[in-house]
């Protein structure tokens, strides 16, 4: 299996389709009336995939994900709020370092690379501090694979009466996300996920009743959702100029995504994905970081094996050359590498990169057993 670019086994940006490549090639003018149906549609149909159109907004912002968390952390959370921040990962990390630069107070709990945060951790921790507001919290932590147990984490924040931030980077468009059962102030999620777009944009779900107190709050012109918001519901346009290539892609990507059953479809074939994987790399003496009940669909972090002919970054070149991309690891305190399941990836890839990996492991003469 060789194509002219490599497959990205990635959580984004990803490999994806010929048609949605293809959407790019035509120029649109940022506030021409067709391009501003695009933007409409493409809103309404991320609500009405978290069930969502009757309670919350779509808010579209340019720029990575981690403008849209940013925003969202900006503009929600009050000057005088405080957010719990429940992190296992760099995504949580991050999180924290952006209320630390938009001067916002914050607590923690701090999981490390293995465990999940859990609903009486979080309950602890709001019972002793009533000044927090708001929790924040990463659904699927791609630095290390783990799926948090985010209904869990919900219903407790929802019984303290404060408010949910869920950063669905890479789970939004795959695993479930339904308004009317998760109660949540904001999910927020990016183009190039689980839906498979191109790089460039992200967005905020977020309630409208509670958008519509947060004029003024923002730290930043630029990332200011409540203005991006308002602009956008009197004029149909972005405030700023948008990225039409990627917007008109991500309509694309949307058409495919229902085509494959929506996100059921997807997350089905992502499991797939994510169970063939597992089980071939086991089967060569690749150990999994996580126990099988946290590894998620989106991304799996495999242990570098402790053998010494073992370099990373000769393993990935050999992989490059085969091609096929992977992602270095992200722990703090343990070597490791990261293969994702999501975008244009079916079992013909994952069988391809089986093949790869043996034959690397071949090429730098090492031996491995079978994990159990």
């Amino acid at each position: 299996m060789k194509q002219s670019q490599p497959y990205l086994l990635t959580p984004g940006p990803l490999t994806t389709s010929d048609a949605t490549k293809e959407a790019m090639l035509a120029d649109w003018g940022s506030w021409d009336q067709d391009f501003n149906a695009i933007t409409r549609d493409v809103c309404e149909r991320l609500l009405a995939m978290a069930n969502a159109s009757d309670t919350h907004v779509c808010v579209p912002m340019q720029g990575s994900g981690s403008f849209s968390v940013e925003a969202t952390l900006g503009t929600l959370v009050p000057k005088d709020g405080k957010v719990l921040v429940l992190i296992n990962g760099a995504y949580g990390k991050r999180i924290a370092q952006s209320l630390e630069y938009i001067g916002r107070d914050y607590a923690v709990i701090d999981k490390g690379d293995y465990e999940p945060p859990r609903g009486d951790e979080v309950r602890l921790a709001l019972a002793e501090d009533p000044a927090i507001t708001h929790v924040a919290v990463v659904y699927c932590e791609t630095s290390s694979g783990i799926l948090n147990p985010i209904d869990e984490i919900a219903a407790v924040v929802a019984e303290a009466g404060k408010r949910l931030l869920i950063d669905a980077m890479s789970a939004f468009g795959a695993l479930p996300v339904d308004a009317k059962t998760l109660p949540f102030e904001a999910v927020i999620s990016a183009a190039n996920k689980c839906i498979e777009g191109v790089p460039g944009f992200g967005y905020a779900i977020v309630r409208r009743d509670s958008l519509e107190q947060c004029k003024g709050r923002a730290h930043s012109l630029c990332l200011d959702l409540y203005e991006q918001w308002r602009y956008m519901e009197a004029t149909g346009q972005w405030r700023f100029t948008p990225p039409t290539h990627v917007i008109v892609a991500f309509q694309q990507a949307l058409n495919e995504h229902a085509q494959e059953g929506g996100c059921e479809g997807r997350l089905a074939r992502y499991t797939r994905n994510r169970d063939q994987m597992v089980n071939g790399m086991r089967a060569m003496g690749f150990a999994t970081l996580l126990e099988d009940q946290w590894l998620s669909p989106i991304i799996t972090t495999f242990m570098s094996p402790t053998d010494p002919a073992f370099e990373f970054k000769t393993f990935y070149n050999l992989l490059k050359e085969k091609g096929l991309i992977i992602y270095p690891g992200k722990l703090t305190e343990a070597e490791s590498f990261r293969v994702g399941c999501i975008g244009q990836l079916y079992e013909p890839q994952i069988n391809a990169l089986l093949e790869a990996v043996a034959q690397t492991l071949a090429q730098m003469n090492i031996t491995l057993k079978a994990v159990a």
